[in-house]
């Protein structure tokens, strides 16, 4: 197994586009340079927040490529290369490795949903990581996939050669303290939502990608930080603080909602891509409002 260990918060980067649609690479370089000054553990780029299903192959290797050139020094990248087939997600996976990421993300198949049970997901992530450069984690988003990986899955695979952990985005706390039981103490156990973060860093998960952490990447960083260091008060304060604009800037709004955050925050959000719809204006007005009455903008 690699002895790769990914730790702290990692933002799924967000990808800004113009407004014809059209990525604007220069604004994706200006907020990894701006993050590069935030608290963060490293960086994930094509995440379920890059809107990477909208994006094109070559999009995607160029992304991953200026990821890797503009990023901060010991900033962990990682590749979100699952794709429908076993083929093309090692293809993109592969890809992704020599343009210089050191792990691949794998989002569960989903399309084929009645036929993708315990039994075809260990075949599938197994096949992947026999044949990839890189190691993998597993990508556990039911929100988007509506498939949810087993306790079983977790456990036959957390010892799979190459295969060094999973992000769950499940919110379930349940779930990912049965998770923690059944993995060894090298398999990176990631949450995988802001609203989840205290709960999950009290069962010892170490690493946050966590949607929030694009706009507020200091204040997720604040909770695992004293956390660690003993101050539980300060780590419980700051996560309830925080709760209400991650269901605001996620749950409710989405990408959309996610961007403008940003923009508030002063990174770069730009657009949506179609078909996903810009926020309106009470949207916007919503979230500022959120924003002021947490304390974070003032």
């Amino acid at each position: 197994m690699s002895e790769l260990q990914v730790r702290g918060i990692i933002p799924p980067m967000i990808t800004p586009f113009k407004e014809n649609g059209d990525l604007d690479y220069n604004a994706f370089v200006r907020n990894v340079e701006h993050w590069n000054n935030d608290q963060l553990g490293g960086y994930l780029v094509l995440g379920s927040n890059s809107e990477a299903a909208f994006l094109s192959y070559e999009e995607k290797l160029r992304l991953i490529e200026l990821t890797v050139k503009n990023a901060g020094k010991g900033r962990t990248i990682i590749a979100g290369t699952g794709l429908e087939s076993t083929r093309e997600t090692i293809r993109l996976t592969n890809q992704a490795a020599k343009l210089g990421a050191q792990a691949a993300l794998v989002l569960t198949p989903f399309y084929y949903i009645d036929q993708m049970g315990d039994e075809a997901l260990i075949v599938y992530f197994k096949e992947v990581a026999d044949h990839s450069d890189v190691p993998i984690l597993i990508y556990n988003v039911p929100k988007f996939t509506h498939v949810n990986v087993s306790v079983n899955v977790v456990k036959t695979l957390s010892g799979y050669p190459n295969i060094i952990g999973m992000k769950d985005s499940t919110g379930n706390i349940e779930q990912l303290s049965a998770f923690k039981k059944v993995v060894d103490s090298k398999f990176n156990l990631i949450v995988g939502t802001a609203s989840a973060l205290y709960p999950a860093l009290k069962l010892g998960v170490r690493c946050g990608i966590l949607a929030l952490s694009n706009c507020l990447p200091n204040q997720c960083a604040q909770i695992q930080t004293a956390f660690e260091s003993g101050n539980m008060k300060d780590a419980e304060e700051i996560h309830k603080r925080i709760v209400p604009v991650n269901a605001a800037v996620t749950a409710t709004y989405g990408v959309a909602g996610l961007k403008y955050a940003c923009t508030l925050m002063g990174y770069e959000g730009g657009h949506v891509r179609s078909p996903l719809l810009p926020l309106t204006d009470s949207a916007k007005k919503e979230i500022q409002s959120i924003f002021f009455d947490t304390g974070i903008l003032g």
